[in-house]
């Protein structure tokens, strides 16, 4: 009977060990983000940046001035064609800029999350709402952009929209130029997307049943 006292109830002063749980009662650790993901998401932004630049460069060198005929003494007038006659071109330079803008902020951000790996997975967190949404900005701007290049190659003959690019020759091709670069970069926010959400689900602990 001393003996079953003893082991029910210890002595007074002596520290009992907590027995350890089973390895399915334990909370996951967390899994630490792969340093490759880090780095992907640092150039990819970078690459976001520099292809805004290279598209906002194009559109704004793009001007160019032509003598258009005309059926009337001087029989040539100057004419000038820039982006800042057509709104959507305006909105597109816009839309691009902040673009790079973004790229450039969150390129230092997110080198500065991989060097602190535990502040990554909350700046990955935020950065993918943000991605999206610029991702939906710059896809509509080079929708809108890419239509007006378009009308500006082919024409509409049912609205009698006559084609420009067979006389601004150079302004068409900066302007096609610069909605390629910036198709690139939309591309590149997509990547970003999907980094993010797998980079976050690598996170989510496994449930053993």
């Amino acid at each position: 009977m001393a003996s079953t006292n003893t082991a029910t109830h210890p002595e007074p002063g002596k520290v009992v060990e907590k027995a350890a749980q089973p390895p399915e009662m334990r909370a996951p650790a967390e899994k630490p983000v792969s340093g490759l993901f880090g780095l992907g998401d640092v150039v990819l932004r970078f690459l976001l940046f520099a292809s805004s630049l290279v598209a906002v460069i194009l559109l704004v060198t793009s001007k160019q001035a032509k003598l258009i005929p005309i059926p009337i003494p001087p029989y040539l007038i100057p004419r000038t064609a820039k982006f800042t006659q057509a709104p959507a071109l305006i909105y597109y330079i816009a839309a691009v800029s902040i673009a790079g803008f973004y790229g450039i902020i969150t390129t230092f951000v997110s080198l500065y999350a991989l060097l602190k790996p535990g502040r990554y997975p909350r700046v990955v967190s935020n950065f993918v709402i943000f991605d999206v949404l610029l991702l939906g900005i710059v896809a509509a701007a080079v929708g809108a952009a890419g239509a007006m290049g378009y009308t500006a190659l082919k024409g509409n003959s049912h609205v009698q929209w006559t084609k420009i690019c067979n006389r601004y020759d150079y302004f068409c091709r900066h302007i096609s130029a610069s909605i390629s670069v910036s198709l690139f970069g939309s591309i590149v926010l997509t990547l970003l997307i999907l980094l993010s959400i797998y980079s976050l689900s690598k996170r989510i602990p496994k449930q053993t049943y």
